[in-house]
């Protein structure tokens, strides 16, 4: 792992999801770019005092050279980092699990797409939702077209965290989202925007064609958007919104997809997510539960628990895990890897689509709202 030391919020949860199953041994780490948080940051979970670095090229050189070198590198530092990072490794020859946005600039995920392909390696981005049972539900049904020709797509994300000037206060966690420098060209789509577009996208199999956007800033001298409104459209004809905020009280972690066709619609929310509203037009709607009458084979085979006993994030992001473990696994062994599992997994080109849509969203936003391309 690179980033993720004490105090850091995100890498203790990929922590927690890859150790849930038994399949990932956190073996080596460049915790902090400070040596001596490091250091200790390494001491307290565990890794080898040997395989901790201060410095992820040295960690990407002498890994590479170990015979139990590592085989993958989770990656979960600030934006601006993880295309650096993930250079080194894949010029190593070790594959990458990276957090959302895949990079900063089209330009560097354009790179890492082609880097990928020509060292032949697995690169996965941690759009983990993507994890949850009724979500993998939700694309199967749309997929056997359940919902008939898509009509329309539209997912949000909203929170109230930043509603306050916290960052010019010097929180952790909200000063680097609101830099320019490190985040990148918008604060809130880079940060929960690219989870509801690839939500919207994963379930729908649309892809997005333009966007005519609005970003916005709802706290006075805040360096980057707080708010984002999307108009979307979609591959296949389709039309939606993609809707991000931060400053919205009330709202701690509100993530949802609505998709609708000209036979049906589905409804799911990161709030319930062991269900799927599913309308049939004409008739009543139906709430499938997890594990419950209703549930496909997708649902099954991620679902841990039977229906009731409740499952949420860390198992979502868990499910995430296993697959890319499995991916990986059987990569490096030389095996040839599951169409339908690589299909449930976002990669670096879907993490490349969320770049393309971010930074189409600041062009359109710059103009006035112009319909830009957005198609990756």
């Amino acid at each position: 792992m690179v980033g993720g030391g004490r105090n850091a919020f995100i890498g203790a949860i990929h922590r927690l999801a890859m150790r849930l199953d038994d399949q990932i041994e956190l073996v080596a780490g460049a915790l902090s770019s400070d040596p001596e948080n490091a250091a200790a940051s390494a001491a307290e979970i565990g890794i080898a005092q040997d395989r901790s670095y201060a410095d992820y090229h040295a960690m990407a050189r002498a890994e590479a050279e170990r015979p139990d070198g590592i085989e993958a590198v989770v990656i979960v530092t600030p934006n601006h980092l993880h295309a650096p990072i993930a250079t080194a490794f894949l010029e190593a020859g070790i594959d990458v699990i990276c957090d959302k946005p895949l990079s900063t600039t089209l330009s560097e995920a354009e790179a890492l797409v082609a880097l990928a392909r020509a060292k032949n390696r697995k690169f996965v981005v941690t759009l983990n939702n993507t994890g949850y049972a009724m979500v993998r539900q939700a694309r199967e049904m749309v997929a056997a077209g359940e919902l008939g020709r898509i009509v329309s797509v539209h997912a949000a994300y909203i929170q109230d965290w930043l509603t306050l000037p916290i960052d010019a206060q010097g929180q952790k966690q909200a000063e680097w989202r609101t830099d320019p420098a490190r985040a990148g060209q918008s604060a809130v789509l880079a940060d929960i925007g690219v989870h509801a577009f690839n939500l919207a996208s994963f379930i729908s199999g649309c892809e997005a064609e333009a966007v005519s956007a609005d970003l916005f800033t709802a706290v006075p001298g805040r360096r980057l958007d707080d708010n984002a409104h999307v108009l979307m459209r979609w591959t296949g004809g389709a039309r939606g919104t993609i809707l991000a905020s931060q400053t919205s009280p009330g709202h701690y972690n509100d993530l949802s997809v609505r998709i609708y066709g000209d036979k049906a619609g589905l409804e799911w929310s990161g709030a319930r997510p062991e269900e799927l509203r599913f309308s049939r037009y004409g008739e009543e709607t139906r709430t499938l539960v997890r594990g419950g009458h209703g549930s496909t084979e997708a649902s099954r085979r991620v679902s841990r628990m039977p229906a009731a006993h409740p499952e949420g994030y860390i198992e979502a992001f868990a499910n995430f895990y296993r697959d890319a473990a499995d991916i990986i696994r059987v990569h490096r062994s030389g095996g040839a890897v599951d169409p339908a599992l690589v299909a449930q997994v976002p990669d670096v080109v879907d993490g490349a689509r969320g770049v393309k849509f971010v930074a189409a969203a600041v062009v359109s936003s710059s103009a006035g709202g112009a319909w830009t391309p957005a198609l990756f």
